[in-house]
């Protein structure tokens, strides 16, 4: 049974799980920081808990399933996630925080549902992806793209010097 100190703690949870992954992409100076993550994390808790909270309290709902509103959440952390994703000519960035963005909010599902400690555990082992960054940098993907367009910048002037 969910109780406003239920829901309470685990919008704390969801806030310091979030505050948690957020500081981890402030250090590293990437785009959504710790404002960010913890808000999508407590909106997604608080959406979490007020799916439960309406099938609770009305038990007359013919149609009350508490999967519905965070089906919804996973659909609108989709298009957030979709917006940070920029595709230059060689190059595309953003996907590492669309992709934590996105595992932020199901964080947050998951602690309105009561998950605490799969919760917390997923929450340390994205810290741990996100942090080892260093050793698994997608194959320096930015490196290769401007090595690729000073070729692409090198080969035009010299097609225009032979004209």
């Amino acid at each position: 049974m969910l109780t406003e100190n239920i829901a309470i703690t685990r919008i704390l949870v969801s806030a310091l799980l979030g505050c948690a992954i957020g500081v981890e992409r402030y250090i590293h100076k990437h785009p959504a920081g710790v404002r960010t993550f913890m808000l999508i994390c407590m909106a997604s808790t608080l959406a979490t808990l007020a799916s439960i909270w309406i099938c609770q309290t009305n038990m007359n709902l013919i149609n009350g399933d508490p999967g519905r509103i965070a089906a919804q959440v996973v659909t609108g952390i989709g298009f957030i996630g979709a917006g940070l994703i920029i595709k230059n000519k060689y190059d595309v960035s953003g996907l590492t925080t669309a992709a934590s963005i996105f595992c932020t909010s199901i964080i947050g599902i998951a602690v309105g549902v009561g998950l605490i400690k799969v919760s917390v555990l997923v929450t340390f082992i994205v810290i741990l992806v996100l942090a080892s960054s260093f050793l698994f940098h997608d194959n320096n993907s930015r490196q290769l793209a401007m090595e690729q367009e000073q070729k692409d910048k090198s080969d035009k002037e010299e097609s225009e010097t032979k004209q």
